[in-house]
């Protein structure tokens, strides 16, 4: 079965051929240079950017793939969740190929397309010692799927049942790491980012201690970047660089770069290790809560490599299975969403728009 997968969710065009979990092309085009400037995306720019073009996107994708519009069985489209605006480019172009070609069509959810990443071929990076041998991923398992609008944990015991554990309260991993990076004129997007300047640097447990109970699954990031912005403030007044208590974010970000170039790279490093424990602490603690011995990872957040190397020596102790999508995949992306979509398919569901 050829499967056509579109993913317009956010600032990312993509568009996707995969027969069988294979991987035939997976063309994207992302708009993000176009959100720098204002630290976040815009959804009036990114809609736009899907209207033109979506159809290159597509010609580039069944280019690769050697596979022409007439030989598509399934088309697949993400329509939740993300920016309204960018679905509904994705979900024309789905509808308009499927009335044209008379070709079943699919409506998928983004978030559970994420943890369907693990399962395509040449896309799976299985990072465990736990066991022998390198099996596939299968069901079930606890999913995590942490990214710039998402953080949730997941029991995941078949293509269409995904039992909810916990989610973020406030902002997701991804977020926080785009405001934490905004805070320390890092740039955006802010994950790669405070990665790359947190890299080698001196992490300090000290500055930011508090950490959520793993007993609930829940999260919550709203604090933790508080701390983040209270301790450059501080630092700045330790300085002289500043006075008063009402100094609001934007003119402590303004300042931030008179603290040094290295102070700012230890602060960075030490924020990244909070987040990246909280989500391993609460990710092994939803395998042992829920009896898995599997955990998969999705989202933009999963390429993170320190989180990586976190899971990887905590699902090691604890004997669990970890499975990471190649980087590729991590970040929003059509392959996914075919593959899911194939999936459901062959299990007998028919959901169009």
């Amino acid at each position: 079965m050829y499967v056509l997968g579109i993913e317009t969710s956010c600032d990312e065009t993509s568009i996707a051929v995969t027969s069988d979990n294979k991987i035939l092309a997976n063309s994207v085009s992302s708009s993000v240079h176009l959100h720098r400037d204002f630290g976040g995306v815009i959804p009036e720019i990114a809609s736009r950017y899907h209207v033109e073009y979506i159809n290159h996107v597509l010609k580039k994708a069944l280019t690769g793939s050697g596979i022409g519009l007439n030989k598509i069985d399934l088309i697949a489209v993400t329509t939740r969740p993300g920016l309204m605006g960018s679905l509904l480019v994705g979900a024309a172009m789905a509808e308009a190929l499927s009335l044209a070609g008379n070709i079943p069509l699919m409506s998928i959810d983004h978030i559970h397309a994420h943890l369907y990443a693990g399962f395509m071929k040449n896309g799976a990076s299985i990072k465990s010692k736990a066991g022998r041998g390198k099996p596939d991923l299968r069901f079930p398992f606890v999913g995590l799927v942490v990214s710039g609008g998402h953080t949730s944990l997941f029991t995941v015991n078949g293509v269409d049942d995904y039992k909810l554990l916990g989610r973020t309260f406030d902002d997701a991993a991804g977020e926080a790491f785009d405001k934490v990076a905004k805070l320390l004129n890092l740039g955006y997007p802010g994950g790669p980012e405070i990665e790359k300047r947190a890299s080698g640097c001196k992490v300090n447990k000290k500055i930011f201690p508090g950490r959520s109970s793993s007993e609930d699954l829940n999260f919550s990031f709203s604090g933790l970047k508080t701390s983040v912005l209270y301790y450059v403030r501080n630092r700045l007044r330790d300085k002289h660089i500043l006075s008063g208590d009402k100094n609001k974010p934007d003119q402590i970000a303004r300042l931030t770069n008179n603290l040094g170039h290295k102070e700012i790279n230890d602060i960075a490093a030490s924020f990244q290790e909070a987040v990246t424990e909280i989500l391993t602490e609460k990710a092994i603690a939803a395998c042992q809560r829920e009896g898995m011995r599997r955990l998969a990872l999705g989202g933009g957040v999963s390429a993170n490599t320190q989180l990586r190397k976190k899971l990887s020596a905590r699902t090691v102790q604890n004997g669990i299975r970890l499975y990471l999508p190649q980087k590729r995949l991590c970040l929003d992306n059509a392959a996914m969403v075919a593959g899911l979509g194939a999936a459901l398919y062959k299990k007998g569901r028919r959901c169009g728009l």
